[in-house]
């Protein structure tokens, strides 16, 4: 009689979750979520409906380990395979933001968590969950792009130039605005802020393969490049001659002027300071002019010629 009443409950419980597990598949799969399993050694993949969403893929296609990882990117292939590796080593588990290319639709970024399922010391699959995170990763992408942007140019900030600033490079210009003061007190400060755009689209123009280019200060500019010395002169050179022509707008003729140092970084163990060094070389060589200093001082390509004049 007891074994037929546990019989009777367990039935009862089957028949219940057998109501349940749809609307909580479905529900899963609209939220972007879906189940998986890799068994192991064969690396046999079980996807839910929610899984082939997220690659593209009609449900119930048999799927290929090796196809699946195909449509990582190739950073999220590797990091994947990594933490993976550690996992499956250690009995353990992770968790993964990927970027994915899927069969159809654009690229997504899915979450992955995975946990391994061993037996006496030796893994028998991995199991976990894939959901759509492609929104809150455009949102944070969003978030830290403010973060790093001057809001008044649209060039990098102070903030975003410092961090690039701790990792090598090869050349580093500042540029200081001359008599942008003036041009404040003359005309007001939107003017002024209008003077500060043009400089900085004119400074996009003249180094559009620059690896970083910010507004560091009130009208201080800096630019990150991968060039040597006679690149680094040359866009120097233009970047003196582009911000002295005046700027016209609204019917009205604002005089700009620029000033330029210029550091070869190859043996600088402060390119900042090796910049502003030539920095206030050019200054004292009558503005509007730049000066080229490498770990010795002021380098070849530095202009021994006058102080450009404006247009």
């Amino acid at each position: 009689m007891q074994l037929r009443i546990q019989a009777a409950i367990i039935g009862a419980q089957q028949a219940a979750l057998k109501q349940v597990e749809p609307p909580f598949a479905a529900a899963m799969r609209a939220a972007g979520l879906g189940m998986w399993t890799c068994s192991l050694p064969d690396e046999r993949l079980t996807w839910s409906d929610g899984v082939y969403d997220l690659f593209g893929l009609p449900s119930g296609t048999a799927v290929e380990r090796a196809d699946a990882l195909a449509l990582y990117t190739d950073a999220s292939r590797r990091e994947l395979t990594a933490l993976r590796d550690r996992a499956l080593a250690e009995a353990g588990g992770f968790c993964l933001d990927a970027e994915i290319r899927p069969a159809s639709g654009g690229p997504r970024w899915i979450r992955i968590t995975a946990t391994v399922e061993s037996r006496h010391g030796r893994p028998l699959r991995l199991y976990g969950l894939k959901q759509d995170v492609t929104a809150e990763r455009r949102r944070l992408d969003q978030m830290r792009l403010r973060a790093e942007t001057d809001a008044l140019t649209g060039l990098a900030n102070r903030a975003r130039f410092e961090d690039r600033l701790r990792e090598p490079m090869r050349t580093l210009i500042l540029i200081d605005l001359d008599g942008f003061k003036t041009i404040n007190d003359t005309y007001g400060h939107p003017a002024g802020d209008r003077c500060l755009r043009e400089a900085a689209r004119r400074i996009g123009l003249v180094c559009p393969r620059a690896e970083l280019a910010a507004r560091i200060g009130g009208d201080e500019f800096a630019v990150i490049l991968d060039g040597v010395a006679a690149e680094a002169a040359a866009c120097a050179e233009r970047l003196v001659t582009a911000l002295c022509r005046p700027f016209d707008h609204g019917g009205q003729r604002y005089p700009l002027g620029a000033t330029v140092g210029v550091a070869l970084c190859a043996d600088a163990q402060d390119p900042f300071a090796l910049a502003d060094a030539a920095l206030y070389a050019a200054k004292a060589a009558g503005r509007r002019t730049y000066r080229l200093f490498d770990a010795g001082g002021l380098a070849a390509g530095s202009p021994a010629g006058r102080p450009a004049r404006g247009g």
